[in-house]
């Protein structure tokens, strides 16, 4: 259970952060309602996550539930290079892949 709060967080973490990726690749040329959508999207997605976050730190040491969050860094790359298309190089796969391999080792913890 405590596994899948975090990977809620995490979800909901990097939702918000392609939203703001989405704002500020529209900017104003789309409208500022679009703009202000995306942003208030945004907003709701990180307080959400934010209200999981403070029962997983009740059930789990931060000590091991801060690093599981390194998984929004993973979420996002792979998001970003189906969404838009980001090129990433074979050092940025190899990081990733050391990401990954962490997050399974402190979740091994729980």
């Amino acid at each position: 259970m405590n596994l899948l709060l975090i990977l809620m967080v995490s979800l909901l973490s990097c939702a918000a952060q392609l939203c703001q990726k989405q704002a500020a690749y529209l900017g104003t040329r789309h409208g500022k309602k679009r703009l202000i959508m995306w942003i208030a999207l945004s907003i709701f997605l990180l307080g959400v996550a934010m209200l999981l976050w403070l029962l997983v730190l009740r059930v789990v040491p931060v000590s091991v539930a801060y690093p599981m969050l390194s998984l929004n860094f993973v979420l996002v790359a792979i998001a970003a290079k189906l969404i838009w298309r980001e090129t990433y190089t074979l050092q940025q796969w190899f990081g990733t892949l050391a990401i990954v391999a962490g997050v399974a080792l402190m979740g091994s913890h729980l």
